[in-house]
């Protein structure tokens, strides 16, 4: 990976760890299930422009759609589950927690990918991470139980993230990169705009300038722009060059949330991103000799 590839890809880091502060302020003035709703009905009109104007093809082959039928359905219900957790946790904690997904990659990977398998090392960085988010986990009182049980929630979501990221690995050269954003998008979209119709109470509740400014943040920046671009990140130099740098993401949603949101960034919480971070950095940070090349070409 040249220099400005890894400049773009901690770039893109930064932006998806920062979402989770856009998510909480979206759920200001909007339903959980009609914030994701949105969210994502704007992202796939703006990857369906990009795709027809840089002609792109929609069409999947008859033999791929059970395996996107699988990727919508775990799209969508992991997503649910992220939007339900934040809904009763804080960002920072939430950015904290769903970053252990990298070892959940790990864990699966070492069953399900051949030649990715977990050594000494990559154990290690794993306990650290893992013991990083307990460490969050096991740190509340019993009068946080809405709290508690959105951390939870956060950490369903993350398990089921890491599954259908290893799916995906598996898959992801029989299609179109913007192909296994589009699609769960497009699922995804109207079916939590049904969800918000029966069970947000209400759908909308304050439409002023922050909510819109974090749905577009949301729906433009991170879904569109974002996923396609780790998507097509993620074609070109393979899951392990890229988390090694998802470490950013953790230290940019609990610094993000503390900014923003006022969050309260306590010594412990401090602690768990250090040692996510530092798990996170062990396990995919080794050197690598690649031949350098930029994903400009067949990506934007």
């Amino acid at each position: 990976m040249s220099a400005l590839a890894a400049i773009f890809t901690a770039f893109l880091c930064a932006i998806f760890g920062a979402n989770t502060v856009a998510i909480k302020v979206s759920l200001t003035g909007l339903g959980r299930f009609t914030a994701a709703g949105t969210r994502f009905v704007m992202a796939a009109v703006a990857i369906a422009c990009w795709a027809w104007l840089s002609g792109r093809p929609f069409r999947v082959r008859a033999g791929l759609r059970l395996p996107l039928v699988v990727v919508c359905l775990l799209f969508t219900v992991q997503l649910a589950l992220f939007y339900l957790g934040l809904e009763r946790t804080n960002a920072s904690r939430g950015a904290l927690i769903v970053n252990i997904v990298p070892f959940i990659v790990l864990i699966l990977a070492h069953f399900f990918l051949p030649g990715d398998r977990v050594t000494v090392r990559k154990l290690a960085g794993m306990l650290l991470g893992f013991a990083g988010v307990a460490l969050v986990l096991c740190g509340r009182s019993p009068a946080d139980g809405a709290m508690r049980a959105g951390d939870f929630i956060v950490l369903a979501a993350a398990c089921i993230w890491g599954l259908s990221a290893v799916y995906i690995k598996k898959i992801i050269d029989d299609f179109e990169p913007f192909q296994l954003v589009f699609y769960p998008m497009m699922v995804a979209g109207p079916v939590y705009l049904a969800a918000g119709r029966l069970w947000d109470r209400p759908m909308v509740s304050n439409i002023c300038l922050p909510v819109l400014l974090a749905l577009a943040y949301q729906g433009l920046i991170c879904a569109a722009f974002g996923f396609v671009a780790w998507t097509s990140l993620l074609q070109k130099y393979g899951a392990s060059t890229l988390h090694a740098f998802v470490f950013i993401m953790p230290i940019a949603g609990v610094l993000a949330g503390g900014w923003l949101l006022a969050e309260p960034l306590t010594p412990r919480l401090i602690m768990a991103v250090a040692m996510v971070s530092a798990g996170i950095i062990i396990v995919y940070l080794e050197p690598k000799k690649v031949p350098p090349s930029m994903p400009v070409g067949r990506s934007y």
